[in-house]
């Protein structure tokens, strides 16, 4: 098994793809499809642009406060391709090219940051949960969705995200005990970006890898270079394969680095040193696989650059879509969380009700 080959307690890492996207032991590499191989890439792609284009309406005063995904699509979408459709995901909010793997409109995903909360809304067969903002609360609800799921006696799995600084809040580790004691088949994914905002890594926990963790809880627990996609999905391949024997939950730690900002209310420049981020730009996802598509001759020079152009347009396109169909109704932000509004949220609707009407004056 990886996860007794590649022991985080003496601090394995396990790696397919090297950081120039070569090999480093054919014995490794997971059975995939070309097929699937392509669209891992061109979702991985796709995620990239869309999220450099979602970046650029934020500047532009077109879109909300937004989470970048860049340097870390290989941390989502390779596990999100290892399962299978009938499996739930489990987001955060930095996990954009993981849900358009699962199906999820991009259209969708832009309506969400946009600042509407039917872009919160899939469609019920993708089997993907809304984004949950509070941090590490994914991994309560993760383990409830496997908990119905052995319940029930479905062989299915549920897969939820947090990141490294989450791994510090209660509920990964309320979520993570209660999966395991039920031995329910919940896969958790520790995407550590290396920063809780602009608290390192080291200043937020003394484990040695957060991978340890799981092994206070008695869980099978692997520590995987996130910015390699090969490696990834053998990793949650195998937990998948653990989880509906029966088995109960896998912890994966996906190191891999945030490229951007936290979020775009963040500037990483004031608390993170240029070298640091040189050397992760060396170590880019979608660089390396894209190298290693070249070399198994599935993809080509020309037909990337084609994709690229073809990903921007639809990038665009789809965002227009979304700008046309406007602003959310007041009302909407107040009226679906209880059956009688408060007083106090009265009084705050009624404040900006005022505000708008002076402002439209």
């Amino acid at each position: 098994m990886l996860t007794k080959k590649f022991d985080p307690l003496k601090k394995k890492i396990f790696q397919v793809l090297d950081h120039e996207g070569n090999i480093t032991d054919e014995k490794l590499v997971p059975k995939i499809d070309d097929e699937t191989l392509l669209k891992m890439y061109k979702t991985m792609l796709l995620g990239r642009i869309a999220d450099t284009k979602a970046l650029q309406y934020q500047r532009q005063g077109r879109m909300l406060t937004y989470a970048p995904i860049k340097g870390q699509e290989a941390a989502h979408t390779a596990p999100i391709a290892a399962l299978d459709k009938k499996d739930w995901m489990v987001p955060a909010f930095r996990e954009m090219a993981g849900m358009l793997y699962k199906g999820a409109d991009l259209e969708k995903l832009y309506l969400y940051w946009y600042g509407n909360e039917e872009g919160n809304h899939f469609d019920e067969e993708l089997r993907i949960l809304p984004i949950s903002v509070p941090i590490a609360s994914q991994i309560n609800h993760g383990a409830g969705v496997a908990y119905a799921a052995k319940y029930k006696g479905d062989k299915e799995v549920a897969v939820a995200f947090v990141g490294d600084g989450g791994s510090s809040h209660g509920e990964f580790h309320e979520g993570l005990n209660f999966a395991a004691t039920t031995q329910s088949p919940l896969i958790v994914i520790i995407q550590n970006n290396q920063w809780a905002i602009s608290t390192p890594r080291e200043a937020q926990s003394k484990a040695q890898n957060l991978a340890s963790k799981g092994i206070g809880y008695g869980v099978p627990s692997i520590l995987v270079d996130g910015n390699d996609p090969l490696a990834m999905f053998a990793a949650v391949k195998e937990a998948r394969e653990r989880a509906i024997n029966g088995n109960g939950p896998t912890l994966i730690e996906a190191l891999t680095y945030r490229l951007g900002p936290h979020t775009t209310s963040d500037d990483p420049t004031i608390y993170r040193d240029d070298d640091d981020l040189k050397y992760w730009e060396k170590r880019d996802p979608i660089i390396r696989f894209k190298k290693y598509l070249i070399d198994k001759e599935l993809l080509t020079e020309e037909e990337d650059e084609k994709l690229q152009k073809e990903y921007k347009d639809f990038s665009n396109k789809t965002f227009k879509k979304v700008e046309k169909s406007g602003l959310v109704p007041l009302e909407d932000v107040f009226n679906y969380t209880y059956a009688e509004l408060p007083k106090d949220l009265k009084e705050q609707l009624a404040l900006h009700k005022k505000l708008a009407e002076s402002e439209a004056k």
